[in-house]
């Protein structure tokens, strides 16, 4: 049954090296399709936080009563192809989140901050979703469900990867994948 499952999600389990090139030759580029790397006051963002690296904006769909997306202006595809050197960006990433929700008094219990793993991402350019609960319904937190490690792993098996679990993988030099990591 086990070997069923890999077989399904093999794809997602590894990143190769030639995505890894691409995705160094990418982050010098701004893709014409990528609605984030434009992300702007003009093209409709409400835009909450912005400084040199970072941008913070609603998310145009709530998920909860605050929702909030916040991205690298340089342009990196996914939390996939995140290595061990990119654990300050994600722990920049965090603190930006909790900034957002401590100055509307969101209470930690209540915070949920994390990315979706290809390819249950919506958009190809890495996004921290930084959530105040509670959750508009059961069918949007199902959304953003978070699965606990077991043995030497940092998560279980889903598409969302909470950030303190992304930073605890990429410390171990390993990648933010759909599998158990």
């Amino acid at each position: 049954m086990f070997s069923l499952v890999l077989s399904v999600f093999s794809p997602f389990t590894s990143i190769t090296k030639q995505a890894k090139m691409e995705n160094e030759s990418k982050a010098l580029d701004v893709p014409d399709w990528c609605k984030f790397c434009k992300a702007s006051v003009e093209r409709g963002f409400n835009i909450v936080y912005e400084d040199a690296s970072f941008l913070a904006f609603e998310d145009r769909k709530p998920a909860s009563r605050h929702h909030y997306l916040v991205v690298p202006k340089q342009h990196i595809e996914s939390v996939r192809l995140l290595k061990s050197s990119d654990v300050d960006l994600v722990k920049n990433m965090e603190i930006i989140g909790h900034t957002i929700l401590s100055n509307l008094d969101v209470p930690i219990s209540m915070r949920v901050m994390g990315f979706h793993i290809p390819p249950f991402n919506s958009v190809y350019h890495l996004h921290l979703h930084v959530q105040g609960l509670p959750y508009r319904s059961a069918r949007s937190a199902s959304k953003y469900l978070i699965r606990p490690g077991f043995g030497g792993y940092s998560k279980g098996l889903s598409w969302f990867v909470e950030i303190s679990q992304a930073i605890q993988i990429l410390e171990r030099r390993n990648f933010v994948g759909v599998l158990p990591c």
